[in-house]
Order: C-alpha cells, then structure tokens, then sequence
C-alpha cells in the first residue's frame, strides 16, 4: 500500500478561514490553558489597571496562536506505504506491519507521530514517535498484530499527527489507502498415506487424458509464455494465425472433495476451541496435505457452494492454478460462518453429478434423515471418509453417546469410513485410524484408506 497526500498544508483552505478555525480546533489541553490564563490576565490587567499582568496575559495567549500559525503554514509532504508480513497467515501466529514515512518536501519536518487503526482482535493501536526527518528522508517503524479467530481484517487507515516543539497544538492527517489481514485456520501436518479407490495415487495405475497416435491427433494449444520452442505445431498455427503448440501427454490427477458441515443447527458453542473451529481447521488441513498429495481438490459446503466455483467443474486444473486455488480456498475458510440451512441436500445434488473421487466430509450434529442422505452421498465417490463431532459431547466433555455411535454405524454400512471427534483430538490421529479401519473393514482396496504413500 502506497499513500501519499500534504501532512500539514492549509492548500485551498488557505485562502478562505476554514482551514485555520480547524487549525485552532487542535489546540492541545495546554494551550487552551495557556490561552485561557492569558485572556483572564488580560482582564485583570484592565480591570486592576496593571500594564505589567497584561503584558504577562498577551505572551501567554499570544504563544499558542502563535504555534498553532506556524504549524499551519507549514508545508511539506509525506508518503506513508505499509506491508505485510505475510499477507496470509494462520490463526494464533503473528504477522509483521511494516511502516515506511518518507518526506518527499524540500524541508526538514517537525516532530511526527504515527498511529495505525487496527481491529482490536489484533491487540493495541499502534503509535510511533518520530523526531525531525531530513528533507528527502524517511524512517521505517514496525508492529505486530496476532488474532487467535480466523477472518479477515482492514489495516489503516494510517494517521500522522505533527504538534509544535512546544505541544500548545496538534493537527491529524489521515491517509485514504487500507490493507487487508488474511488470518487463516490454523492446520496440522498429517501422516502421508495412499488413498485407494478411484485413481489411487499420483504413481501406479494413474491415467492419461491424452493419448497421441499421430501428428493428426495433436490438440494444440495456444503459447504460452515459457513454452518451449521445438513445440511449435506449424501447420496449426498457419491455420490459426496465431502460435499454436502441441500439447504433451498429462496424467490425470486424482479428485478429492473436502465436504464441510456449516449448518447453525449442527454445531453448539463458539470461541477458538469449538467443535466448528475444529471442523474448519480441520477441512483446511485435510486440503493442504492432499494437495500436497498430487490431489487436485475443492472445498464444498452444505450450501453446495464449491470453491473452486463450479465454472472449472469445482477442481483446480494446473499447478499453478492449484496454487491459486489453495489461497482462494484458505481465504474462504477465513471467513466461512455458520449456515442457516437444516439440511445437507444441496451438497447432496453437487456430489450426485458423476465419480467425484475421494470424499473427505466434516459433520456436525446429524439426524436420521441428514444420516441416509449423507449414506447416499457415498455412492457417487470413489472412498469417503467422515468425521463427525458432536457438539454436545464438546460442551460436556463426555464420552460419545450412544446415538451418534449409531449414526457412525449406518455411516459405516453405506461405505464410509466413520471417526467420531472427541473434544481436542488430533486430527493427525484421526488420519492415522481411519488408515487402520480402511484396511480393516470389507473391501477397503475399493473405498478405504490403504498402506503408506509411496
């Protein structure tokens, strides 16, 4: 962020009185004192007939109007920037606000001070002293802002205020730009392990979305910047008139989707260590180490939003746009809340458009009626994995009772591979278990978790 405009400058309202009444507007508690005891002298002086008080009255009224002339007409000009460090950054670890002043006037300043707007879940307002600036100078100050509740969150705008060496008057001038604080849920590393089923893996038995029998099979492409040269398909691009390359074999990556339970009426409670805290917490881990994985994924809701949106099929393609993706997705996670739908058949439909791969889903409290329709959810992917957290058992801190291990079972027979979440477990454990249980149960080489990632 750049932002550059007068620090203290009368500019058009020099001409006409309205810069200089809110210039008087900035007397300081102590010159309004020395203003008032200078008038009250002054009246004593001709009341009492004493030529010398009044002299004493005219100095101590006369020295803040004086000061508050002279830092009126003063001009000069200063670029304020500011940067973040990162942009982007989990919940419960500090960023770096780094603050740059440069005086860009051809006169020294006065003394400056800074001071920063930031939401309170990111701790104090930041100040800053800062002493005379050379003409042509600047002067770098930082602070650090940390917030334990995910979301996002505006920096600025940033205030400069210049006072006289004698403090009768000060004058604030704020800057227009602001930035934007990503805190993203915090995620855990998990255990590498090998996703069987649908397109198992990024090695063994992945598939080709192209096969090129000949020159008159190729499917060019436009070029792109960094394509290599010998590439160039001639006879396309003769066609086309514009640079056409061929394009190469490229496996197919295998699918995921990270299904996350928002609805209000499934979860109790709030705060950073709540049973939808986990949930988002934990879609954001299970999305970076499968993308970690070589899994091309999208984050899907109960509301059946999808991000990637559905205009890409709801996946990322390339690397890069699989890099772009994963930010999009953190930064809807910042910010997701809760739902006011009762049900999950929206994200119901979305699943029931075709193979959608491995299904990874965050529940909530779940009902009989949300329990069948989650069981139907599985026939359309390749493995599914649920984990399901009781928020009543958050709030108590009690063993898991008996209907939610009935509702795991009947997760269980449709094919899923069901965990409840205990308050405070690790999700790093959980991944570790349903590896153990894909392997134990029926036919887990076609819908459980299998062996070690190789």
């Amino acid at each position: 962020m750049t932002s550059e405009g007068p620090a203290a400058s009368p500019g058009p309202e020099g001409r006409n009185g309205g810069g200089l009444r809110s210039a008087l507007g900035g007397l300081t508690t102590r010159g309004r004192s020395f203003l008032a005891a200078g008038v009250a002298a002054a009246v004593c002086a001709y009341v009492l007939g004493q030529s010398d008080l009044l002299r004493v009255g005219l100095l101590l009224a006369g020295l803040p109007l004086i000061c508050v002339v002279v830092l009126y007409r003063t001009r000069y000009r200063v670029a304020a920037s500011r940067r973040l460090s990162p942009g982007r950054v989990p919940s419960g670890s500090e960023a770096r606000v780094h603050l740059r002043m440069d005086n860009v006037s051809r006169m020294p300043t006065g003394l400056l001070m800074l001071q920063d707007h930031v939401p309170y879940v990111l701790g104090p307002r930041p100040r800053f002293v800062l002493d005379r600036v050379e003409a042509g100078g600047r002067r770098e100050v930082s602070y650090r802002v940390r917030s334990d509740l995910r979301g996002r969150y505006p920096l600025g705008p940033l205030q400069l205020r210049l006072t006289d060496p004698f403090g009768m008057c000060e004058l604030t001038r704020s800057f227009s730009a602001f930035d934007t604080l990503t805190v993203v849920p915090r995620t855990e590393s998990l255990p590498a392990v090998r996703l069987a089923g649908e397109a198992s893996g990024y090695g063994d038995g992945r598939r080709r979305s192209l096969a090129l029998a000949g020159d008159d099979d190729i499917i060019p492409r436009a070029y792109r910047y960094g394509d290599d040269l010998r590439r160039v398909h001639w006879r396309s691009t003769a066609r086309y008139g514009e640079l056409m390359v061929r394009r190469e074999e490229q496996p197919q990556r295998p699918r995921c989707t990270v299904l996350l339970d928002t609805r209000r009426v499934a979860y109790q409670g709030a705060g950073p260590d709540s049973a939808f805290e986990w949930a988002v917490s934990g879609a954001a881990s299970a999305l970076m180490h499968l993308m970690e994985q070589g899994f091309t994924v999208r984050l899907l809701t109960d509301t059946g939003s999808s991000v990637p949106d559905q205009g890409t099929e709801g996946f990322a393609g390339s690397s890069q746009e699989s890099a772009e993706s994963a930010g999009l997705m953190m930064d809807t996670l910042s910010v997701v809340d809760h739902s006011d739908g009762a049900g999950l058949s929206r994200s119901h439909d979305v699943l029931r458009g075709g193979n959608e791969g491995l299904l990874i889903a965050f529940l909530g409290d779940l009902d009989d009626e949300q329990t069948a329709l989650a069981a139907r959810m599985r026939r359309s992917t390749g493995s599914a994995v649920a984990f399901v957290l009781d928020s009543g058992t958050w709030l108590s801190g009690g063993s898991v009772p008996a209907p939610v291990e009935e509702r795991l079972r009947q997760l269980r027979e449709a094919g899923w591979t069901a965990l409840a979440v205990a308050p405070g477990t690790r999700l790093a454990d959980l991944w570790e278990q349903a590896a153990r249980q894909g392997t134990e149960s029926p036919g887990a080489g076609a819908y459980g978790f299998s062996g070690g990632w190789s």
